[in-house]
């Protein structure tokens, strides 16, 4: 009895501290509510006309203009179930000549029950979308609520990048180059395959695939100096991890990883493997990313170029300062503001943040 009881606490004790978010609170900041009353802005961006699209993961599409909501009408049909629905939205970089708007969302179409991530682009006009064109669904579909990413970027040469999670399938599909999920995808613009995607000679891969090895990637940014594309995902109990993508390579996930089952059991007993790329950076306990943006602007002084990154777990926005491409200092901003699900730099200059079940935020600097 003694034995057990002493178990007990060392597994409480443990919970504990593992629970526990050891990153500073920096108190130099503060906040103004920009758009207010929103339950998941799990994506948003500005238009050039100032006025912000904004993504509900109920399967809204918000055009907020002069203080006013418009709902958009003419969505395609959002799956929307756990982690899943309407999620990450972009505008393409020749916005203003094309008119073309890229979003991720939960979709049912496709091979079997359930859904799958799809992306998708369209024009807005006036209060519709038009011209909608499903670029890409992952398949098969599943009824498991998790892990469906997903995240936009173009890079520096105008090729669409964008996430998708494992679908909570981890022994099955991130290692897996003929399966859809748990990895990063890149498109050319218009949805056909660029010739010199690292698998398109692979025998039945996926010749979308970018990289693999991936568990649930929520955010995703392009480097404003060394034009990379920075990522991270969630990891399970700990083992959450920032990396930069690259061409055909692998980022381990379930065959090594930092973190552990969620009842605290290993399900792997290794963190590094020759042929798998080692995160830049890692967290545990785990912090449970969603969002990133780097500050390239002179609105914060020496906060440029900084990484910002939502917390869901802990409610706060954590600023990590980078030297040498190296995460060096970790401080919370924002602390206590709620669920950070979205982060964008506005055309100000401006940090906008998108907390859950308070709305778009813009971040100040005391």
């Amino acid at each position: 009895m003694k034995l057990k009881l002493l178990i007990l606490n060392f597994a409480l004790i443990s919970l504990l501290s593992c629970a526990q978010d050891k990153n500073p609170v920096n108190t130099e900041n503060s906040y103004e509510t920009v758009v207010p009353e929103l339950n998941i802005p799990w994506g948003f961006t500005f238009l050039p006309d100032g006025s912000v699209l904004i993504t509900e993961k109920s399967g809204e599409l918000i055009h907020f203009k002069n203080g006013q909501k418009t709902n958009i009408s003419g969505l395609p049909d959002i799956y929307v179930r756990g982690q899943g629905g309407f999620m990450d939205i972009a505008l393409h970089p020749d916005y203003e000549n094309n008119g073309w708007i890229y979003f991720s969302y939960a979709s049912s179409k496709g091979e079997g029950d359930g859904g799958n991530t799809a992306i998708a682009r369209a024009k807005l006009k006036g209060k519709s979308l038009t011209d909608l064109e499903v670029l890409y669904k992952a398949d098969p579909n599943s009824k498991r609520g998790q892990h469906f990413g997903s995240r936009i970027v173009f890079d520096k040469n105008g090729f669409l990048f964008f996430t998708i999670g494992e679908r909570g399938d981890r022994d099955t599909n991130p290692q897996d180059l003929t399966r859809d999920c748990g990895k990063v995808y890149r498109l050319n613009d218009d949805g056909t395959i660029p010739e010199d995607n690292p698998f398109v000679n692979t025998p039945n891969a996926k010749k979308a695939i970018y990289s693999y090895g991936h568990r649930n990637p929520q955010g995703m940014e392009l480097h404003p100096i060394t034009k990379e594309i920075w990522t991270h995902e969630h990891g399970p109990k700990g083992g959450d991890e920032i990396n930069i993508i690259e061409k055909g390579k692998n980022y381990g996930w379930p065959v090594i990883s930092y973190g552990v089952n969620y009842i605290g059991t290993k399900f792997t007993d290794i963190t590094k493997k020759e042929g798998m790329e080692q995160p830049l950076h890692y967290w545990v306990p785990s912090i449970a990313p969603s969002g990133m943006a780097f500050i390239d602007s002179d609105k914060y002084g020496d906060w440029d170029g900084n990484l910002l990154i939502g917390s869901l777990k802990f409610n706060y926005l954590d600023m990590c300062t980078l030297k040498e491409g190296k995460v060096i200092k970790e401080e919370r901003l924002l602390n206590d503001i709620g669920r950070v699900r979205s982060i964008e730099q506005g055309p100000d200059g401006y940090i906008y943040v998108g907390v859950e079940n308070v709305g778009i935020v813009k971040l100040l600097r005391k």
